[in-house]
């Protein structure tokens, strides 16, 4: 006999999805602010890539922990706490007085979006029955989250411009405090069923701890290549301890009991295909509005609300697109769609690319904007659908977070290594441009690059991809 419907579920919804935009637009309000940051405290162009590294690193590692943790014991408990976390490391990175403490509150912030992330979904889930009411609230999760990446790039502007770099991060605490304090009167506690006692070993905390150690060693090792060079032992030796470790990681899924990430999914091809197309998109995505804010702010010298006003265009060419793309997939297929927005995507990195110093609005900024966001709302639809299908109903949730998990990844290990090509092109060309020009310089082989990872995801998606998923 299926259960009633819970009174509170239309409100439950909201005070989730309110938490769900509050981190979705952490991830993108704080480009817009990185020169103000900069400047406030006294970072080199080579540190400001960790404000947004450190985040995705410990967001994307420690996703399925987050995950496990919700479904073992508790999705309003391991919910609650990851808000109190990163509202508490909000405040940390508001008042931050030098850039290592901001970069270690960004990475608790991390920590905390990675609790409170996939516990909330949970609850929505398990909140709303399977059926029409559970897709309709799913639908409305969805365009919280894309509202949330679109509001980023404005609201950031509005702030940084109106008050300051600081109330980027500190705007999260009121949010964060009003969820906390209802959270308990319209949400129910929900765990996963489990047989026998629970032990260390159900949370995979080797895992946890190998993918994170593995994942921050590269990042390091790629962000000081510029400076200590590829082939210094420093170098050298984090990246191989960053792979050793990854190394590890696998051998663990493969052989734990209870693994974070079940390889057995990675063996469909539509989880295996997804999750790649996903990792490469988040690298070209991280790298395009990281690398933007700076070309508008350093290379155009915009201020950040007219650079918050100058990404509205990519905003609602992404939103629009996202609501064609389903129709268009049940007219052509997931794989057309998705191949033409990767490609669409790498068209509009490239002609960022091509971006003079000395560019404008018109010529420069809007036509590739609304060609990379179209790209991009064609693309995130179907590789979603791709990622989860053939996959049987008891993994449903984890093939998501893996999907999730591979976009985050893929942003912060893309980025430290753009970030280490801008740099390098900078430096080798600042001997024979303005410094003007050689930042420019840097910037366009950073979308360059990117576009070329777009390129390789829609070649991904036309030879991995099957004809009818």
């Amino acid at each position: 006999m299926d259960r009633p419907p819970d009174p509170r579920r239309w409100k439950a919804l909201a005070l989730l999805a309110t938490a769900e935009f509050m981190v979705v637009l952490d991830a993108s309000i704080v480009n817009i602010a990185l020169p103000d940051i900069g400047n406030g405290l006294h970072l080199a162009a080579a540190h400001l890539a960790w404000i947004i590294t450190a985040y995705v690193v410990a967001f994307g590692a420690l996703l399925p922990l987050g995950g496990r943790l919700a479904d073992l014991l508790g999705r309003r408990m391991v919910f609650t706490a990851g808000i109190g976390l990163f509202s508490a490391a909000s405040v940390a990175a508001g008042i931050a007085s030098n850039g290592a403490v901001l970069i270690g509150a960004r990475a608790l912030q991390g920590i905390g979006a990675a609790l409170l992330a996939p516990a909330a979904l949970s609850l929505v889930t398990s909140t709303f029955q399977e059926g029409r009411e559970r897709t309709r609230a799913l639908s409305i999760w969805g365009a919280v989250a894309a509202g949330g990446a679109a509001a980023g790039v404005l609201f950031g502007g509005l702030l940084t411009g109106g008050l300051g770099w600081r109330s980027v991060f500190l705007i999260n605490v009121p949010i964060g405090v009003a969820v906390i304090s209802v959270v308990r009167r319209v949400v129910s506690e929900s765990r996963a069923e489990r047989t026998g006692h629970l032990g260390v070993a159900d949370f995979d905390l080797l895992g946890a701890a190998s993918v994170t150690g593995g994942l921050v060693a590269i990042v390091v090792g790629l962000s000081q290549a510029t400076t200590r060079g590829w082939t210094s032992p420093a170098t050298l030796g984090l990246l191989v301890a960053g792979v050793a470790l990854l190394t590890i990681f696998v051998g663990l899924q493969a052989s734990g009991s209870h693994p974070l990430i079940p390889l057995r999914l990675l063996k469909l091809r539509t989880v295996a295909a997804g999750n790649a197309v996903m990792l490469l998109t988040g690298i070209a995505m991280l790298g395009l509005f990281y690398f933007l804010s700076l070309y508008e702010q350093i290379v155009l010298g915009y201020g950040p609300i007219t650079a918050g006003l100058s990404q509205l265009p990519l905003a609602l060419a992404l939103i629009l697109a996202a609501g064609m793309a389903a129709p268009l997939i049940a007219r052509l297929s997931d794989r057309v769609v998705l191949t033409a927005g990767l490609l669409g995507l790498a068209a509009g990195l490239t002609w960022f690319g091509t971006a003079p110093a000395h560019g404008s609005f018109l010529v420069d900024i809007i036509g590739p904007s609304v060609l990379v966001g179209i790209g991009l709302g064609m693309a995130f639809v179907p590789i979603t659908s791709i990622a989860v299908a053939g996959v049987p109903a008891r993994d449903a949730g984890v093939a998501g977070g893996l999907v999730n998990t591979s976009q985050q990844i893929g942003g912060a290990l893309g980025l430290a290594a753009l970030a280490t090509l801008a740099n390098s092109r900078t430096h080798s060309a600042a001997a024979t441009h303005t410094a003007l020009s050689a930042v420019n310089s840097g910037y366009s082989s950073a979308f360059l690059a990117a576009a070329a990872v777009a390129g390789v995801a829609s070649l991904v998606a036309v030879t991995a991809v099957g004809r009818h998923h």
